[in-house]
């Protein structure tokens, strides 16, 4: 296995960044002419932009599951399971595209209060409660909401798959 092999196994993302900027690299020096370098690049690069639109769409569910639990009690009875279910699926699929592409672990450290704030919003839409029914700034870390065992009331051992 070469290096950018390695590499495209280790973090996609910074691997698509890589390369586009390689492939936009051979195009200005005119290597393989009949390739068109631009649009190969451009294309290697919205994957990588696709990466980032996952994250932000399974961080956003995310916040907006845990919010609807901790705050909406009167939605536990009837859709607890469906909490757990959705917020662990997300933590999942979460944390494997940052394992897959370590290098957007710091985008979602950047993004997580600007999701967070379109993901309050969305759930007193979805709680139909006034949007001050949730706090303003997130009651929780991103390190707790990937953590599969927060909240404990949420998660008791038995679904901290």
């Amino acid at each position: 296995m070469d290096r950018s092999s390695a590499a495209y196994d280790e973090d996609f993302y910074a691997w698509t960044q890589a390369q586009a900027q390689e492939l936009r690299r051979a195009g200005a020096e005119r290597n393989n002419a009949p390739v068109d370098w631009e649009s190969v690049a451009e294309e290697i690069e919205s994957r990588g932009r696709n990466q980032k639109s996952e994250i932000d769409n399974r961080l956003g569910v995310l916040l907006v599951h845990l919010l609807k639990w901790m705050f909406c009690p009167h939605l536990r009875d009837r859709c607890e399971r469906g909490l757990r279910l959705t917020v662990r699926e997300q933590r999942k699929k979460l944390i494997r595209e940052i394992k897959d592409s370590p290098s957007l672990r710091p985008y979602v450290i950047d993004v997580f209060a600007e999701v967070y704030s379109d993901a309050r919003l969305r759930a007193a839409v979805e709680a139909d409660t006034p949007d001050d029914h949730f706090p303003v700034k997130p009651p929780f870390t991103l390190d707790q909401a990937l953590d599969p065992a927060y909240p404990a009331e949420l998660f008791p051992p038995e679904w901290r798959v």
